[in-house]
């Protein structure tokens, strides 16, 4: 691997015109990621990464230093992919249901096609040390910031009524945990599976495809102010002779009370 000390630190890109430098890192990366899935990262030893990667133990020792240092390009290469497609596809979308459609869409699309690494950085989240949590810390908090300023953004938006950092990291729980049961053959592709989750976070469970017409039309004539999906039931307001019920029942009560 020909890349000189003073690339080190260079951030690790996937773009079209990556250099040889960036795709030889990408391979290794890659391969270190298969290492931490199997073994996890305590359980993994340089030897290991050194074979899985192609790589001399004293290479890999000279441009890394450590497991560490890989386990921070991963998680570093990973947020930031994610992060900046998150912002591109959001660019120009103002509507507040489709932006979390987009944000749920964009972190399947990603990890659906890396599960690996999605266990490493699941199972090792407080594996760094040493001022590299740092960065990665900082990178994870812009992206939870993102996903509540959506879930404000829809609360403002519909005048719901719900946590939204309740919803947020529910939303996580949710998507984060794919890799332990995600099977193409049974749960489509990473579109058709964003599709449903959005479903069930926007709408709750029981509004599928068959009712998603329905449902936009009873949105049509649901007053702007009425709670739904996130917010809970429609408010409805009492017919008029449930009116007439409820102040008979109060003048009932007042009368009884009288009585004694």
């Amino acid at each position: 691997m020909s890349i000189s000390p003073t690339t080190r630190n260079r951030p690790v890109s996937l773009q079209p015109d990556e250099s040889r430098f960036d795709r030889r890192l990408s391979e290794i990366l890659f391969h270190a990621t298969g290492v931490f899935c199997d073994k996890g990262y305590e359980g993994a030893s340089m030897r290991d990464l050194s074979r899985a990667s192609g790589m001399s133990l004293a290479g890999l020792y000279h441009y890394f230093g450590s497991k560490e240092r890989l386990l921070y390009l991963i998680q570093k290469h990973t947020f930031s992919t994610i992060l900046e497609e998150l912002k591109k596809r959001l660019a120009g979308v103002t509507d507040p249901e489709e932006r979390i459609r987009i944000f749920i869409q964009n972190h399947l699309e990603y990890f659906v096609t890396n599960q690996s690494g999605l266990k490493v950085l699941a199972h090792e989240d407080e594996a760094l040390k040493n001022g590299f949590n740092s960065e990665i810390a900082a990178i994870k908090r812009e992206y939870y910031r993102i996903c509540l300023h959506l879930m404000d953004d829809l609360k403002r938006e519909r005048k719901l009524d719900f946590n939204s950092r309740t919803a947020v990291m529910s939303l996580f729980g949710m998507i984060n945990w794919i890799y332990t049961w995600y099977n193409p053959r049974q749960d489509g592709t990473a579109k058709a599976l964003a599709q449903q989750m959005s479903t069930i976070v926007l709408s709750g469970v029981g509004c599928g495809t068959v009712h998603q017409n329905r449902a936009a039309k009873r949105r049509k004539n649901t007053p702007h102010g009425a709670s739904r999906g996130l917010g809970g039931a429609p408010r409805v307001k009492p017919r008029s002779g449930e009116r007439e019920i409820e102040k008979f029942g109060g003048a009932a009560r007042r009368k009884a009370h009288a009585a004694r």
